[in-house]
């Protein structure tokens, strides 16, 4: 097995950090580059920020989430 049983170290960011909505539906095809764009064109925001950006899709049954950890972006996926 390669993840020793017991559980892991889990990813999340910490608790201290801002969380911004993206209120129009996005196209979930988008992935980093794509959602970074948004994060600074239509948010008008820094997505290197310490800040965790949402957004959702027209049904409201997707969420991505970005997150910029020390050396790279993290994306989270719900579907």
């Amino acid at each position: 097995s390669i993840c020793p049983s017991g559980g892991g170290a889990v990813i999340r960011p910490s608790t201290d950090l801002t969380v911004y909505l993206c209120r129009e539906p996005v196209d979930m095809r988008k992935q980093i580059d794509g959602l970074a764009l948004l994060v600074q064109e239509a948010m008008e925001l820094n997505p290197f920020d310490k800040a965790l950006f949402v957004f959702g899709n027209r049904q409201r049954d997707k969420v991505k989430l970005l997150f910029w950890e020390r050396n790279g972006f993290v994306v989270w996926y719900k579907r």
